[in-house]
């Protein structure tokens, strides 16, 4: 009775705000939860800044159409399903998340909603939970799930800690070193290994 949760932007798919930004020419959207921990704080720069150059979620949207996961995560994603139930556990939307849910084969998606008016324009959002990654792991152990989960943000320290084991990948360097007690991975089959040998260690 095993489950991984994995974040989902920077693990198995880009960044959707930094390819925005790549295609806006805006740099100041390359800002992620790797360099900014206080999400709110964050997301209200995001709708200022989107307010600011009259930008809408349409214009979101098209980015993230043209999107594709991660090489090699389809493949990673379809083993670990294969072996162990999966959670996605993402601090992105369900308004971005589809184009890339369906290439990734929809695994569970466990995120937010943003607010739009009726000319598109993001005005707010609204969390699915509080700290919804760490509450995610800690309902299911009240389960009586063992849970593996992995991230690569400041947004995972939480979900990683509360998780029987919890690994970055691919992560900053000054992220992992701020939080040595995460082991560090640096590719999908060197995830994969640690969560199997994780998840003998806890069905001995």
């Amino acid at each position: 009775m095993l489950v991984v949760c994995l974040d989902l932007e920077g693990v198995l798919v880009p960044e959707i705000w930094i390819a925005f930004a790549e295609r806006t020419g805006i740099a100041a959207f390359r800002r992620t939860t790797r360099d900014e921990p206080d999400y709110d704080k964050l997301m209200r720069q995001r709708i200022a800044l989107l307010r600011e150059h009259g930008l809408k979620l349409p214009d979101i949207q098209r980015v993230i159409g043209a999107m594709q996961p991660l090489p090699g995560a389809r493949d990673f994603l379809d083993d670990l399903r294969a072996r162990y139930q999966v959670v996605i556990l993402s601090d992105t939307f369900y308004e971005f998340a589809d184009p890339l849910m369906r290439q990734l084969g929809r695994p569970t998606l466990l995120c937010h909603r943003l607010i739009a008016d009726a000319e598109g324009r993001v005005v707010d959002y609204k969390l699915r939970q509080a700290d919804q990654k760490r509450q995610a792991v800690l309902a299911l152990k009240g389960l009586n799930f063992k849970v593996l989960a992995a991230g690569d943000s400041y947004n995972d320290t939480a979900m990683l800690g509360a998780a029987d084991a919890g690994f970055f990948i691919h992560p900053p360097e000054s992220i992992a070193a701020q939080f040595p007690q995460f082991a560090v991975t640096r590719s999908f089959p060197e995830l994969t290994a640690a969560l199997d040998a994780a998840a003998h260690r806890l069905q001995r």
